[in-house]
């Protein structure tokens, strides 16, 4: 149970990075990425983080 919960907080922690390399790449250089992309990813990476408290 315990190594479920510490796979669920890592993956939560990679998607948020994604998620904010993502973001900051489309606001440096206009990647033009759909908003319900960054949305959507963003709502896993949080759901997952908290999930693994």
């Amino acid at each position: 149970m315990a190594m479920a919960l510490g796979l669920n907080r890592n993956l939560g922690m990679i998607l948020l990075g994604l998620w904010l390399i993502l973001s900051g790449l489309s606001g440096l250089i206009g990647l033009g990425l759909p908003s319900m992309l960054l949305a959507v990813l963003a709502l896993i990476a949080g759901v997952l983080i908290i999930a693994g408290r």
